[in-house]
């Protein structure tokens, strides 16, 4: 998504400012970079939602599609995780003079740090790893700092209990950061009634070429379907929900399901594993 929200006169301003001030390696910032997150505190595996903002130099020419670097680094400016990514609009297409700004959702990986962890915003090409100078507090390497976030203790979020139906977590071979669930066809989770309206993260996936092309999702609380959604690739979705209090009930605790109205049993289909199995979650939030 791009804005014209600020003048070009001020833009260029503050590019001019930056290359006074040194740039990187004295070659002008393309763009000025910035971001907003909607908690500067949360839980560790909270879902942080974060709008970036990339404010193109009038004079900027992008010679390519670069990737986004996103580095959260701790106290000691050690790198924890990152959430690299391709921006929605690619960089060959951003033009001088534009604003270029989209929001992500990402989880706060549980990781053994709490306190304020820094924020790093790059541009980088992913063959070469040659990253493009911006504008703004670079560590010496064009990763520029550009927000803060206080990581708090997981304690501090409603807690989640897997009941029946959820296989054992399982950790990606390439991240240890990573995780999933897979569900059976029915999987309940129950958490602390808050008595107030939520919003539930669903992240996931499912096998939908397997049923001629969709899945569905439903989430179930007293009996009554509160969502129903339909899986149409094998793409990662984000499912976010807003629950009324009143639909949690009046008990203590909450009792959902999630279902999905195909499942499937791998070794019947030439694999070797013979659990049932849903959808894989990878997040299951309540906020």
């Amino acid at each position: 998504m791009m804005h014209e929200r600020v003048p070009k006169l001020l833009v260029a301003a503050a590019l001019l400012v930056a290359a006074a001030c040194g740039g990187s390696n004295g070659a002008p910032p393309v763009a000025v970079p910035s971001l907003a997150t909607n908690h500067a505190r949360a839980p560790l595996g909270a879902p942080v939602e974060m709008t970036y903002r990339f404010q193109v130099a009038p004079d900027a020419a992008i010679d390519g599609d670069y990737r986004v670097l996103v580095h959260f680094v701790d106290a000691d400016d050690e790198l924890m995780w990152t959430d690299d990514h391709d921006p929605p609009t690619p960089t060959s297409a951003w033009r001088p003079g534009q604003t270029v700004e989209y929001t992500r959702t990402m989880f706060l990986p549980v990781y053994p740090y709490l306190g304020e962890a820094t924020i790093q915003i790059g541009l980088y090409d992913a063959a070469s790893g040659r990253r493009l100078p911006l504008a703004g507090a670079d560590n010496g390497q064009r990763a520029y700092d550009v927000a803060t976030v206080e990581l708090l203790p997981e304690k501090d979020a409603i807690f989640v209990v897997y009941g029946k139906g959820w296989h054992v977590s399982e950790l990606s071979p390439q991240n240890d950061l990573e995780e999933w669930r897979w569900t059976e066809q029915q999987a309940q989770v129950s958490f602390r009634n808050p008595g107030r309206d939520v919003t539930l993260y669903l992240q996931l996936d499912g096998r939908p070429d397997l049923f001629g092309g969709k899945q569905q999702v439903s989430l179930v609380i007293g009996g009554q379907v509160i969502d129903s959604f339909t899986l149409e690739t094998m793409d990662r979705v984000l499912h976010k929900v807003q629950i009324p209090g009143a639909a949690l009930g009046v008990g203590d605790v909450v009792e959902m399901t999630v279902a999905t109205d195909q499942a499937f049993v791998p070794s019947e289909r030439g694999g070797v594993d013979s659990r049932q199995l849903g959808v894989r979650v990878f997040h299951l939030y309540v906020q």
